[in-house]
C-alpha cells in the first residue's frame, strides 16, 4: 500500500486538471473509470453513435515513453506561444522526433477528405494542438473548427446545427454523468458523424464500453499534433474501409426542364446551407454550363481526365478541380464540339471513384441523353433527382425513368421529384395530383415560373440564394439539399415560406 501510495503521489503531482487524488488512488488499484454505474446500465448502450467502431486493439493507448516524455502540459489560450512551437515540430521533423520524445511515425501522407471536423475542448492547450494539427499538410482540405466547452458545447450547439463528419470532444468526466451526457450527444448527431472522445483515464474498460457506444476513438494524454492527424487518418483512410462520399443523380425527364439549374442550386445550398463539403460533376461534356453558372472558365476539365483515367491521382484532381466557393468544388465539363467525347462507362466510373475520395457529396449533373454510361452512373447513384415540367411528354419520361430506377434498385429510395417552372402562364398544365398518381408518389419540390429571376441568376453567373437569399425558390433548393444529404439545417424562421412548396 506504500508503493502504491509513492507512485500516487508521483503521478498526482503533474497537476493533471481532470484528475483528483481519489480519482489517482482508484486507477492505482485498478478500478474502472466507470465502476459506480450499476451492471444493468453498463450493459445498455441506450443510443450508439452512426460511426462504426474501430476494431479493439490490444494496446489502444500510447506506450509508456511517450508517457513519460510529456512532462510539461501545455498552458494558456488556444493562441498562445506553445502554438508556433508546436507548428514548427510539424514543418521541422513531421515523421522523426516530436517535441515530446520519440513517437510512432505510421502516419499516413495522403491527406483527408475534405471533411468538416468540429473540436470541443476543456484546455487551451488541447485547443491549441487541434489547431495546430489542423494547420498540416495531411489536413489541408479539411475545414475543423475548435472551440471550447467540451461535452455540455457541443450538445448545445447542435441540437439546432447539422453536425460535422467528425466531432472531437475532450471530457474530464467518469461514469454517470459522461455516460448519461454521451447519451443526449448521440440524440443529436447525424447517423454518419465519427466521433472521437479526449478523455484522461488511460483505462481499457472504458475504452471498449465506449467503442460499444459507437464512439471511434478514445484518446487520452499525453499527445501530439501527429498522433491527431494519425487518428483522423485511419478513420478516413482506411484501405480496407475506402472514404467514399455520396453521390447524387440529377438528370431531367426531357431537354430544357432545368435539371442543370436544379443540380447547381442544390449543391451550393449543400455547401452553404449545410456546411458540407461538395463536388459538383458537369457531366455533359458538349454543351454543360456549369461553369457559366459559378463564373468559372477553367482550362482543365472532365474531358481530360477522361481521356486518361489511369494517370488521375490526387495531385492532379486537385489540379483539375475549380474552387468555386470554400466547399464548392466543381469538375466542369469541355463545353466544346470540336470532340465526340466517346468514352467507356468504365472510364466514368474509374473517375467517378476518385472524385468521391475528395468530398462528403458529389453531384452529378447528367446530360438528357441516353447512353450506356449514363445508366450505369443514375443507377449506381445513392440518390436520384428527377426534374420535371407539368407537361404530357415529361410524365411519359418521367414514368418510364421512375419504372426504371425503382426496378433496378429495389432497396433504395425512389427517385426524388422535382416539378420545375410550375403556373407558367396560358400554358395548360397537368395536375400535380396526376403526377403523383402516375410515379406513386409525390413530388418532394415545386418550383414556381419565375423567368425574371432565374434568368437575372444566369447571366449574372450566381445562385438564386445570393441573388435573392428570402425567394422562395432559394428556401426551395435548401430543402432539397437537406431531403438528399439527409441532414437537417436550422429551422427556418418563418415555416409559411415553404406552405406552397413541399409536401404537395
Amino acid at each position: 500500500m506504500a508503493d502504491n501510495r509513492a507512485l500516487k503521489d508521483e503521478f498526482y503531482e503533474d497537476d493533471d486538471p481532470f484528475m483528483d487524488a481519489a480519482d489517482v488512488e482508484r486507477m492505482m488499484l485498478g478500478e474502472a473509470a466507470f465502476d459506480d454505474l450499476p451492471p444493468e446500465e453498463t450493459s445498455d448502450t441506450g443510443h450508439r453513435f452512426g460511426a462504426s467502431a474501430v476494431e479493439l486493439d490490444d494496446d489502444p493507448f500510447m506506450v509508456d515513453e511517450e508517457a513519460e516524455a510529456f512532462e510539461t502540459p501545455l498552458e494558456g489560450e488556444v493562441d498562445n506561444p506553445l502554438f508556433a512551437e508546436l507548428q514548427s515540430e510539424l514543418e521541422s521533423a513531421p515523421m522523426g522526433e516530436s517535441l515530446y520524445g520519440e513517437i510512432d511515425n505510421d502516419v499516413p501522407d495522403q491527406p483527408v477528405p475534405r471533411i468538416t471536423i468540429g473540436a470541443f475542448c476543456e484546455r487551451s492547450e488541447t485547443g491549441a494542438l487541434v489547431s495546430v494539427a489542423s494547420e498540416d499538410r495531411r489536413l489541408s482540405k479539411a475545414h475543423v473548427d475548435v472551440q471550447m466547452g467540451g461535452l455540455p458545447a457541443a450538445i448545445e450547439r447542435y441540437h439546432d446545427e447539422t453536425t460535422p463528419n467528425l466531432l472531437i470532444i475532450e471530457t474530464g468526466m467518469r461514469g454517470r454523468g459522461l455516460f448519461d451526457q454521451l447519451e443526449e450527444l448521440a440524440g443529436v448527431c447525424d447517423p454518419d458523424t465519427k466521433v472521437v472522445i479526449v478523455g484522461a483515464t488511460n483505462d481499457i474498460v472504458l475504452y471498449r464500453e465506449l467503442i460499444k457506444r459507437g464512439v471511434s476513438e478514445y484518446l487520452v494524454p499525453p499527445m501530439t499534433p501527429l498522433h491527431l492527424i494519425r487518428t483522423i487518418s485511419e478513420l478516413f483512410l482506411d484501405p480496407d474501409q475506402p472514404f467514399a462520399g455520396k453521390t447524387v443523380a440529377f438528370i431531367g425527364s426531357k431537354g430544357g426542364v432545368g435539371s442543370s439549374t436544379i443540380a447547381h442550386n442544390c449543391a451550393w445550398a449543400l455547401t452553404e446551407n449545410l456546411a458540407q463539403d461538395a463536388v459538383l460533376m458537369d457531366m455533359d461534356l458538349s454543351w454543360g454550363t456549369a461553369g457559366l453558372d459559378f463564373n468559372q472558365d477553367p482550362t482543365q476539365t472532365l474531358g481530360d481526365a477522361l481521356s486518361e483515367p489511369d494517370r488521375l491521382d490526387d495531385a492532379l484532381l486537385d489540379r483539375l478541380l475549380v474552387r468555386c466557393t470554400d466547399r464548392l468544388s466543381l469538375f466542369s465539363a469541355p463545353a466544346t464540339l470540336d470532340r465526340d467525347w466517346e468514352f467507356a462507362p468504365q472510364d466514368y466510373e474509374n473517375v467517378l471513384e476518385k472524385v468521391r475520395r475528395q468530398a462528403p457529396f458529389v453531384a452529378l449533373d447528367l446530360p438528357h441523353v441516353w447512353l450506356p454510361w449514363v445508366k450505369q452512373t443514375l443507377l449506381s447513384s445513392d440518390e436520384v433527382v428527377l426534374t420535371v415540367t407539368p407537361d404530357l411528354a415529361s410524365l411519359r419520361n418521367a414514368k418510364n425513368l421512375f419504372d426504371l430506377v425503382t426496378g433496378a434498385r429495389p432497396n433504395d429510395e425512389p427517385p426524388k421529384v422535382v416539378v420545375n417552372m410550375a403556373g407558367m402562364a396560358k400554358r395548360p398544365e397537368i395536375p400535380l395530383k396526376d403526377f403523383a398518381d402516375a410515379l406513386g408518389s409525390p413530388p418532394v419540390l415545386v418550383l414556381p415560373f419565375e423567368p425574371q429571376l432565374f434568368g437575372k441568376a444566369a447571366n449574372n453567373g450566381q445562385m438564386i440564394h445570393e441573388l435573392d437569399p428570402k425567394s422562395k425558390a432559394a428556401d426551395g433548393f435548401g430543402h432539397l439539399a437537406s431531403l438528399v444529404t439527409g441532414r437537417t439545417p436550422p429551422p427556418p424562421r418563418k415555416r409559411s415560406l415553404f406552405s406552397k412548396l413541399f409536401g404537395g
